[in-house]
């Protein structure tokens, strides 16, 4: 441990605030999360469950502009929009959208790859002697086209995963038939990534790591937390529920619900609501082996505890909008056309919020101008995966220590000047 003993309030006790808990704890500081629902009561219990390593292609690859109106006219398309959330939309969008070219991707890329390329070596160090262990699955992860010439169609994803130092196999017709049989006739080929993995109930586990923070005399405060209280520039303590709770040092790390706060500490992130859905299958006649991506309903269907977990849906519509009915009938009409002859005993649907920065690239460091200020979200659709490292950069900053990793890209600061 570099320096003194500290309290640290994290706000969030999602992926991201827990592992952020975790670390801190190992480096001797006291911790106090806080959260206004409880452990993984949000995007951390419906996420898609698999360590996505390889997904640091963002979504605003080139020809985004094209495609999108497109999607957006097609019920079979995972692209949904509440159309009277336009107007406040319209802005993120506008700044979303112009990322949507080679060059940035190949820059969001190369800024994700550090947080999440070595996801499953950064949740078996984390879950190491917590009782979480349990829940983490090294293992394979499939892309599934139609054919070769529909794996081409995404070539450019796979050059920039390629410059990223992604490495995969590929299976063709009786091959891929022979590693997993129970795919429709119509698909026909698959990239296998190894060194990837997934969590087999994302929720429990990240119940079960808070519930470690505490055994190790963190403590979990639900409540809501309303500002940062600073003096002379310095963070003192969080007011919640009219309370001020006193801390050292703060990290907010509460998803899409960030955004207020961290715009309180001068920071205004252009960050939206991307709504998530799942659809769980139980006792389902049929298991993949590993977790699945079918390419043609950009869909995850991830193996696990009892049942089979269906995501990948994007909607936009904001925090506040009931969930919408068709997002799960095309996950139900896509595992269908996927999987033929499966069935199930009963089905769950979960919709929540994944936090989505404009440029696609998470928000990790100290707030400028405030000691003791410190963010973690905007991890978009990879937060499960990148959360670990994410906890582990920012305890290394609170502990005074320089991480090994460029945190520039990440910094707070680029937002500073955005008010």
């Amino acid at each position: 441990m570099t320096g003194q003993k500290k309290t640290i309030a994290i706000v969030g006790a999602g992926i991201v605030g827990v592992s952020t808990a975790v670390w801190l704890q190992r480096d001797g500081h006291d911790v106090i999360l806080i959260d206004k629902a409880g452990p993984a009561e949000g995007a951390s219990h419906g996420n898609g469950g698999v360590l996505a390593s390889c997904a640091v292609v963002p979504v605003t690859t080139p020809g985004l502009l094209g495609k999108a109106p497109k999607m957006l006219m097609d019920p079979d398309q995972p692209l949904f929009l509440k159309w009277s959330y336009l107007p406040k939309l319209a802005p993120w969008l506008i700044k979303y959208l112009k990322n949507a070219n080679a060059d940035d991707t190949r820059r969001i890329a190369s800024a994700l790859t550090p947080i999440i390329g070595d996801s499953v070596a950064d949740h078996l160090a984390l879950s190491e002697g917590t009782g979480a262990e349990k829940w983490v699955h090294p293992g394979d992860y499939l892309y599934v086209y139609n054919d070769r010439a529909h794996f081409q169609s995404d070539a450019f994803g796979w050059e920039v995963r390629r410059q990223n130092g992604f490495e995969w196999e590929e299976l063709e017709g009786a091959a891929f038939k022979a590693f997993d049989p129970i795919f429709s006739d119509a698909l026909g080929f698959a990239v296998k990534m190894g060194n990837h993995g997934r969590i087999t109930d994302p929720g429990r586990y990240v119940k079960d790591l808070a519930r470690h923070v505490e055994s190790r005399g963190g403590r979990f405060i639900k409540a809501e937390v309303e500002d940062v209280v600073r003096d002379n520039g310095q963070v003192t303590g969080v007011r919640a529920g009219g309370d001020t709770i006193p801390c050292d040092a703060v990290v907010i790390a509460t998803g899409v619900w960030s955004k207020p706060l961290a715009q309180k500490l001068g920071i205004n992130v252009p960050l939206e609501a991307e709504r998530g859905y799942h659809l769980e299958l139980w006792e389902p006649s049929m298991m993949p082996k590993t977790p699945v991506m079918i390419a043609s309903g950009k869909f995850v269907a991830t193996p696990m505890d009892g049942r089979l977990r269906l995501a990948g849906i994007v909607e936009f519509g904001g925090i506040d909008a009931p969930p919408s009915r068709a997002p799960y009938a095309l996950l139900k009409k896509n595992v269908l056309a996927a999987l033929p002859g499966i069935s199930w005993r009963k089905e769950v649907e979960w919709m929540g919020h994944r936090p989505a920065p404009a440029d696609s690239i998470p928000v990790i460091g100290e707030v400028p101008g405030i000691t003791g200020a410190y963010l973690g979200f905007g991890h978009h659709h990879v937060g499960l995966t990148g959360g670990p490292k994410t906890g582990r950069l920012l305890a290394q900053m609170i502990s005074g220590r320089t991480p090994n990793t460029d945190m520039s890209v990440y910094a707070p600061s680029r937002y500073q000047d955005h008010l």
